[in-house]
C-alpha cells in the first residue's frame, strides 16, 4: 500500500510563530501550484483524506477541482498538534524552562498546556490503522506534525519518550512525502 503524505502550502503566517492548530489559511498561489503537481501524480481514483483545518481544505478543494474522479473527506485525526498558550506567539517568546520541560518529558509533557507528542501519536495511530486495514493507496492533506507521527508509525514506532525519537525530517510545504506501507 501506498500513503501520500502532503503537507499544506505555506499558510498566511509570520515566520517564527507557533500555530500548530490555529485556523489559518495558506497562500493561495502556493496551494494551486501545489495541487497542480499532485494532480498529476496521483493515481485515478485514490481516496483523499484532509485535515479540517483551512490550509488543508484550501488545497482539497483545488485538488478536487483538477481531478474530480478523487474521492475527498476530511478527518480531525489529521489536525495539526495543538500548542495551547503557545498558540500564536513567537517561538523566540516562550520561556526556555517551558521548552525544557517539554523537551525533558518530550512523549508526555503537554506543551502549552493541551496536548502532548503522545496524544498527538495515539490520534494519528487510528486513521493509520484504519488505511492499512483497508489496503488501499490513500492522500493524507495534513500538517507536518502529523507526517513526523506517520513515519514512526511506518517504522513499527507508536510511543515516543525522547526529543530525539521525533523526526528532524524537513517537511515542505506543498510537497508529498510517500511511505510503502
Amino acid at each position: 500500500m501506498k500513503l501520500w503524505l502532503v503537507r499544506h502550502a505555506q499558510p498566511l503566517i509570520a515566520r517564527g510563530i507557533c500555530y500548530g492548530a490555529t485556523d489559518v489559511l495558506a497562500d493561495e498561489a502556493a496551494t494551486q501550484q501545489a495541487a497542480q503537481a499532485l494532480s498529476l501524480a496521483l493515481p485515478p481514483g485514490i481516496q483523499v483524506i484532509s485535515s479540517p483545518l483551512q490550509r488543508c481544505e484550501q488545497l482539497t478543494r483545488h485538488l478536487r477541482e483538477l481531478r474530480p474522479d478523487l474521492t475527498c473527506r476530511a478527518d480531525a485525526r489529521l489536525k495539526e498538534m495543538d500548542f495551547g498558550c503557545w498558540e500564536g506567539q513567537r517561538w523566540d517568546d516562550i520561556a526556555a524552562y517551558e521548552l525544557a520541560q517539554w523537551t525533558d518529558n518530550f512523549g508526555r509533557w503537554r506543551f502549552g498546556g493541551v496536548q502532548s507528542v503522545q496524544d498527538v501519536m495515539t490520534r494519528v495511530a487510528g486513521l493509520w490503522d484504519e488505511v492499512r486495514l483497508a489496503g488501499d493507496d490513500a492522500v493524507w492533506i495534513t500538517h507536518a506534525g502529523v507526517i513526523r507521527a506517520a513515519i514512526l508509525l511506518s517504522k513499527g514506532v507508536r510511543e515516543v519518550t525522547q526529543a530525539d525519537q521525533w523526526p528532524s525530517t524537513d517537511i515542505a510545504f506543498g510537497r508529498a512525502t510517500v511511505l510503502f506501507v
